[in-house]
């Protein structure tokens, strides 16, 4: 803490300053804090069990073979060097080999994979130019449909290929930069003349490319596609030729999640030279295989992806890299082994409580509320009621039986590990939906809310000091966890959760009335928001962090709510001479301690729909317990006078 700064001048530095002022990044890292702190507590353990696995006598085909032979896959660096870019001869001869446009469609189609939850995650990233995500469908909650998402980009979002100011200008020049140096170091003619036109080309499918706040808008992204609808709406692709070789020729319809990409993607097929196709494709598939090529490709990638535009001035030392792209093919196999070692059933067992003691604050502020209507309160309720939370890790763990890991293989084992995660999706189409499949793995320090699934994952990783503590107090507890909790709840009810029922289906169930007060409040927060700006040149978007602001703000009432309820009839305990309340919020400003870099800060200004973590803090100006423990008065930078309070739960 700095007691120097008072409370309701700036909460987050009086609870974490003392702290701040102390507190250095280190070289390999775009941020620190409790996260940090957690995540090598996490990475600790994890390589403890990796290391093991990859001494191990393991059977063949088991999991401890697997996990084991691609971790030291990577970190052989010496076999990596020998064989050096033949590893990529197959890919890149079969770009090169490309005649027309039925064979661009075909490959583009093969190197369909699968991708990150859409519903979940603004910031997402899309390597190949087309995504897979299999998730129950949006309109029908009894089966599974496939839903394709933008991608191709070399760089994080569109923004950074069409936002003209100066910075973005400064990173445009360093990726082309990048790509010659990528194309250079695979023996490719003439790399400068080539990046140029990459980057050229990138910046036209970047132009087609949804917003971060339209990608998060289900008004703009539940676009139900027939397959023979693909022809018409975006003409120049051969989608026959696409779809066959993506091993979906018999789905009869998708979800196309951005519109404008497809048509756009589809329009680049048929009006871009075959060449620059060709010399485009070369280049995302040395990016895409980069981490297990040879040290020069390693190191001109961390040059330009973390160092640019992280941040970052020194690269990961190899085990980590090696944890974390085994954590990226192998997770649950290495989740099983993490928790059997690190989640006892007790710690389980208390985390059920806290959750059970945060979802009924929860139904009891849906009672409270003065303006829903009882029918909607009741839709509310169900949804409340039907709520399926995972905690620690799932009951039925995912299965690796066919995919095949060689040691020394590296590049094979990375090439494999997709295409059997790509196939593992492609195989749920058609069969029932498995509401209690997890989409974490446990050993991250992480949470998720599924809407489509009306489903809640915390993992292991995220259920420990400081965040859970069976040592600390209840209201510490609760001021930690327990919003994290509330918050992940919370998500099953704000601007993207109140637009999903009880089975996960996309119904209004609001009264026009209800959704006009909550839209009010809900605007209310997206321009307290966008008021504060972190850098001179840059503001937060409060659009873009809505959803997770409503959590934010949500979360930390439920579980203030509680932690109360918890006392029963006895007075919260003090500690070191704060009083309960104060220990609550406290402990809710301390787990978002977190100190980063400004150029991680610019990427995620851009890209991420969280707000920087020192202004989730600042919800507490809306809650009016907190004005109570504090003695935060009208005068004080972070006061707010009631009315200005916003009140969304």
């Amino acid at each position: 803490m700095d007691r120097t700064v008072k409370p309701g001048a700036d909460f987050f530095m009086y609870a974490n300053g003392g702290w701040y002022a102390k507190a250095e990044i280190p070289a390999d890292r775009a941020s620190t804090g409790v996260d940090f702190r957690l995540a090598e507590q996490a990475e600790q353990r994890t390589r403890d069990l990796l290391e093991a696995a990859a001494l191990a006598k393991a059977a063949a085909g088991s999991d401890t073979q697997k996990i084991g032979d691609y971790y030291a896959s990577v970190l052989d660096e010496a076999t990596i060097e020998a064989r050096g870019i033949k590893v990529m001869n197959k890919v890149l001869d079969r770009i090169a080999r490309l005649e027309d446009g039925k064979a661009l469609s075909e490959l583009l189609g093969s190197q369909l994979r699968a991708d990150v939850d859409p519903l979940n995650n603004t910031s997402f990233h899309t390597d190949h130019v087309l995504g897979l995500f299999v998730e129950q469908d949006l309109n029908d909650p009894t089966r599974y449909a496939p839903y394709l998402l933008q991608g191709g980009l070399g760089m994080p979002d569109r923004s950074y290929y069409l936002d003209p100011a100066a910075p973005m200008e400064a990173l445009r020049t360093k990726y082309q930069a990048h790509l010659a140096t990528m194309l250079r170091l695979a023996g490719i003619k003439d790399p400068a003349g080539k990046a140029a036109r990459i980057l050229a080309f990138e910046k036209r499918l970047a132009a087609a490319h949804a917003s971060r706040e339209d990608s998060a808008d289900l008004t703009k992204t539940n676009n139900p596609w027939a397959r023979t609808d693909f022809a018409g709406k975006a003409p120049g692709m051969d989608w026959d030729a696409f779809f066959k070789a993506a091993g979906l020729d018999a789905q009869a319809s998708f979800i196309v999640w951005h519109p404008s990409a497809v048509t756009g993607l589809a329009a680049l097929v048929k009006g871009e030279t075959l060449q620059t196709w060709k010399d485009y494709l070369t280049a995302r598939a040395l990016d895409h295989a980069a981490a297990f090529l040879p040290k020069a490709f390693v190191d001109e990638a961390f040059a330009f992806y973390a160092k640019e535009l992280g941040g970052v001035p020194a690269p990961l030392p190899r085990w980590k890299q090696a944890l974390y792209l085994t954590d990226d093919a192998l997770g649950f196999a290495v989740g099983k082994a993490y928790v059997e070692r690190h989640f006892p059933p007790e710690a389980k067992k208390a985390i059920e409580t806290v959750v059970h003691d945060v979802v009924t604050a929860f139904g009891k502020r849906i009672d409270a509320l003065d303006w829903m209507a009882p029918a909607t309160k009741a839709r509310a309720q169900e949804k409340l009621a039907t709520l399926k939370v995972g905690v620690g890790y799932p009951d039925t763990w995912k299965s690796y039986e066919g995919l095949n890991v060689v040691r020394g293989e590296a590049l094979g084992n990375f090439g494999r590990a997709e295409l059997f995660e790509y196939r593992s999706r492609v195989k749920k189409l058609g069969q029932p939906v498995d509401a209690g499949e997890w989409a974490m793995v446990p050993q991250i320090d992480d949470a998720c809310n599924l809407p489509v699934r009306n489903a809640l994952n915390f993992p292991a990783g995220i259920l420990v000091p400081p965040n859970f503590d069976v040592a600390s107090t209840a209201a510490a507890n609760y001021g930690a966890i327990g919003a994290t909790i509330g918050h992940e709840v919370s998500h099953s009810f704000d601007d993207q959760g109140s637009q999903f029922d009880a089975h996960g289906r996309v119904t209004n169930w609001w009264t026009a009335e209800d959704l006009s007060r909550f839209q009010g409040q809900a605007g209310a927060l997206a321009a307290q928001y966008s008021a504060y700006q972190p850098l001179p040149d840059v503001a937060i978007n409060g659009k873009l962090t809505l959803s997770e602001n409503i959590a934010d703000l949500a979360g930390i009432t439920a579980a203030y709510d509680a932690w109360r309820a918890s006392l029963g009839a006895s007075p919260a305990p003090t500690q070191d001479g704060f009083t309960g309340d104060q220990q609550f919020f406290l402990a809710y400003a301390q787990s978002w301690q977190s100190k980063e870099r400004e150029q991680a800060l610019r990427m995620a200004l851009a890209t991420d729909g969280h707000a920087p973590p020192n202004y989730r803090v600042w919800t507490v100006r809306n809650i009016d317990a907190w004005y109570a423990a504090f003695d935060v008065k009208e005068g004080d930078p972070m006061y707010l006078p009631p009315a200005q309070r916003v009140r969304v739960w």
